[in-house]
């Protein structure tokens, strides 16, 4: 679904019909994941094919449903900012290296919780971490967050943690809020008139 590129034929950047040699690709993807998911498995378990289907089907919804909920408290709740290409680029057109570090630091949030709570999300409760060292295995992520943290704390640069409950409320209002128009707020000018200035995003 990535390839479709959304984002761009939003903006106006990429054609939709662009995307037709994509469709027959994915649709293969999907029949074939459906056929197993939900028909060549449940036949395997013969007489228990009803209690297969609906248990494939409630596993599938539970796995999107938390993997969203890591994928986004990792990539989207408040205080993480986002750049435009002007922000990270040099003179010289290109990245530095400390740019790159600063910005997967700024980019990314973590997730707080117990060990198993860590081992359910793969891990990837510590997205910072991840963003940082996307080649260091999974299971290391806890070990260096500790040395980041206190980096963080040495130059004063933001980690954004929370729990579960505090990072995923931060993100479905920060998805409301740029979901919904701006609306204008209302004030008195200095000569009395009504004034109308947009809300800050």
């Amino acid at each position: 679904m990535h390839d479709l590129e959304v984002e761009n034929i939003v903006a106006g950047k990429r054609k939709i019909s662009e995307n037709k040699k994509l469709h027959a690709g994915i649709m293969r993807k999907v029949k074939r994941q459906a056929l197993k998911d939900y028909l060549l498995f449940p036949a395997l378990t013969g007489p228990l094919f009803p209690l297969t289907f609906v248990g494939n089907a409630t596993a599938n919804l539970v796995r999107n449903i938390w993997a969203f909920n890591i994928i986004f408290c990792g990539h989207f709740p408040a205080g993480v900012e986002s750049f435009a290409e002007d922000e990270i680029l040099d003179e010289d057109g290109v990245e530095s290296r400390g740019k790159w570090y600063l910005r997967q630091l700024l980019g990314s949030a973590n997730i707080t919780g117990g060990p198993l709570f860590h081992v359910m999300s793969g891990n990837l409760s510590h997205q910072i971490e991840h963003h940082l060292f996307p080649d260091l295995p999974a299971r290391r992520y806890p070990e260096v967050a500790a040395e980041i943290r206190e980096i963080c704390e040495r130059y004063g640069l933001q980690y954004n943690t929370g729990p579960l409950r505090k990072q995923l409320f931060s993100v479905a209002k920060k998805i409301c809020r740029l979901a919904l128009p701006d609306r204008p707020k209302q004030g008195r000018g200095p000569a009395g008139d009504v004034t109308q200035t947009p809300l800050a995003a």
